[in-house]
């Protein structure tokens, strides 16, 4: 694996291990284990927070990956990601409002905004995994330019 391919790799892997710990406290909720379930979403929340770091620095100073697969797939591949860009934006935005409600004790509007938000970033996760294997493992693409270049050349 190059360097290419390691950001890719340990930023999709902080969205699956969050999208795990979401769906694990989610069933610690269902059980009342309110406690356990605060921890496992707070954790889940800083593997969200990683990925992003990771994504946004490899974008930044390594640039992003283009597509690498057959010209006749590509519109359906932008289609895709833009689905997936939009989920993940729309997650991103449920879930700081879910904790911020959560932390605020405000437990009526969090349950009914955690079960949306949780659903919604299952979608995002199984999403951004397909994305990694489109571009890293069926469709090996090339690499742009690192954003600070693009911009100061």
């Amino acid at each position: 694996m190059d360097i290419y391919n390691i950001f890719p790799t340990i930023s999709t892997s902080f969205i699956v291990i969050s999208a795990i710990l979401v769906a694990i406290g989610w069933n610690l909720a269902i059980k009342r284990r309110l406690d356990a379930h605060k921890k496992v979403m707070f954790w889940a929340a800083v593997a969200a927070t990683a990925f992003f770091i990771v994504y946004t620095s490899r974008t930044i100073f390594v640039g992003n990956t283009e597509w690498g697969g057959p010209d006749d797939l590509k519109p359906y591949y932008f289609v895709f990601l833009i689905f997936h860009i939009t989920l993940a934006t729309v997650a991103a935005v449920f879930g700081i409002t879910t904790l911020t409600l959560g932390y605020r004790a405000k437990y009526a509007k969090h349950r009914k905004w955690g079960r949306v938000t949780s659903i919604i970033w299952f979608f995002t996760a199984i999403t951004g995994v397909a994305v990694y294997i489109l571009l890293y493992v069926m469709y090996p693409g090339g690499h742009t330019k690192p954003v600070l270049d693009a911009i100061f050349g």
